[in-house]
């Protein structure tokens, strides 16, 4: 059992009291604040108010940036937000008796939501195709205790041949970015893996990460392993060879587009059998 003297105690209420008097004093100045802007609609209560309410969006962007991949900058998210806190604040209605801080987090958020899906160069229609083609190799392997067919993919997704081959041609958009999703060891942002993380640093030796990546590495090499001999060549010149599309087509003796079908073919394989054996949706 832990003693607390009565100086401490006096202490720690001493340090609540005036941690209240500031909270409640800074209340006070932002209702004023408010007064004065919804009168005169001032450029300097305005940047006051602005300035008062900055804290909140750095907590939206923080919670925000937390289910998105590390290439999306936390400062960019922040940037979004502030167009949303403006938009708060040239709409608040101080009628209504709603916390401004309430109000504001929905309209920072959704300003953050908005910038994102504008800056998304892929429709998210195409996005949920690709993870229906992924639960589709994830159940047809299960299934088939093999590697599906194109036919066999096409037919789980009532698609004709064609109608699959051309899907794939939009997918290869996702693709570009796609590895950098697959090397992840954990939900935080600080467990993302990109390839430079595998290089070693030899100033910083680490067990358990070196563990961790060495591990990472085998559960690639096995799922690579398992992808179809064609495929399986073109992640290796692609990404290892450094080979452009056209010159692995020049190789395989098929077209760059049939080149870029395969690929996106390869990394829905691996997506998808590292979601399974990592436990990802």
């Amino acid at each position: 059992m832990t003693y607390n003297s009565p100086d401490s105690k006096q202490s720690k209420n001493a340090e609540d009291t005036r941690r209240g008097a500031a909270r409640r004093k800074t209340d006070a100045r932002a209702k004023a604040l408010w007064v004065e802007y919804k009168r005169t609609c001032s450029k300097e209560s305005r940047e006051e108010l602005i300035l008062h309410y900055a804290p909140l969006v750095k907590y939206v962007a923080g919670r925000v940036s937390s289910g998105l991949p590390s290439t999306v900058e936390f400062g960019d998210l922040v940037s979004y937000g502030v167009f949303g806190l403006l938009d708060a604040i040239e709409k608040y209605d101080l009628e209504r008796g709603i916390k401004f801080e309430t109000y504001a987090l929905a309209r920072i958020k959704g300003a953050i939501i908005d910038e994102l899906r504008a800056d998304d160069w892929v429709p998210r229609s195409v996005r949920f195709k690709a993870r229906e083609i992924e639960r589709a190799y994830v159940a047809l392997e299960s299934e088939l205790r093999r590697i599906p067919t194109d036919e066999e993919v096409a037919d789980r997704l009532g698609l004709t041949l064609e109608e699959y081959a051309n899907l794939l041609g939009r997918l290869s958009l996702m693709s570009l970015v796609a590895l950098d999703e697959l090397w992840t060891v954990g939900g935080d942002r600080s467990d993302k893996i990109c390839l430079a993380d595998t290089v070693e640093d030899i100033k910083v030796k680490d067990p358990s990460q070196t563990f961790e990546l060495e591990e990472m590495k085998d559960i690639i090499a096995g799922a690579i392993n398992r992808l179809p001999e064609r495929e399986r060549i073109v992640i290796s010149l692609y990404y290892y060879e450094g080979l452009t599309m056209r010159e692995i087509g020049e190789v395989l003796l098929v077209t760059e587009s049939r080149v870029c079908q395969m690929h996106t073919k390869a990394i829905l394989r691996l997506r998808a059998r590292l979601g399974e054996m990592l436990g990802f949706e």
